[in-house]
């Protein structure tokens, strides 16, 4: 997965998330924003970023120095793993309690104890499986 988080591939992402309704009208409803950043464990910063406005995805390509909501970090071989397979909100609850998903900005517990963001976080992961 070399190309995880490129250029390329957060334009993909991008294309994917504004078209799956579950995530992006989901977050519409809510009048979601968001700066989200996606990279691995064992570098300074992250590799690729997407800015969110209401719902959708508005922007995406590689991390550029933007001010972040939201930093997802994990090894490549983890993020193969949720990207593999529908984690679930059980699979990512224990991704994040045992360390295999870091959060370096944002606050898991917050999102995860409203549904209203919750199923969307999860459906964001299941959305990378289709890139």
């Amino acid at each position: 997965m070399s190309d995880l988080f490129s250029a390329e591939w957060m334009s993909k992402f991008k294309e994917v998330w504004n078209s799956e309704p579950e995530l992006s009208d989901e977050l519409s409803k809510l009048g979601f924003n968001s700066v989200i950043g996606y990279g691995f464990v064992d570098e300074d910063k992250p590799t690729g970023y997407i800015k969110v406005e209401n719902g959708s995805v508005t922007d995406a390509g590689p991390y550029a120095g933007e001010e972040l909501n939201w930093d997802l970090r994990a090894t490549n071989d983890q993020w193969g793993k949720f990207i593999a397979k529908d984690i679930g909100m059980t699979g990512l609850g224990l991704a994040f309690t045992t360390g295999k998903l870091k959060f370096k900005v944002g606050d898991y517990g917050a999102m995860v104890k409203d549904p209203r963001m919750a199923t969307p976080f999860v459906k964001s992961f299941n959305v990378m499986g289709r890139v």
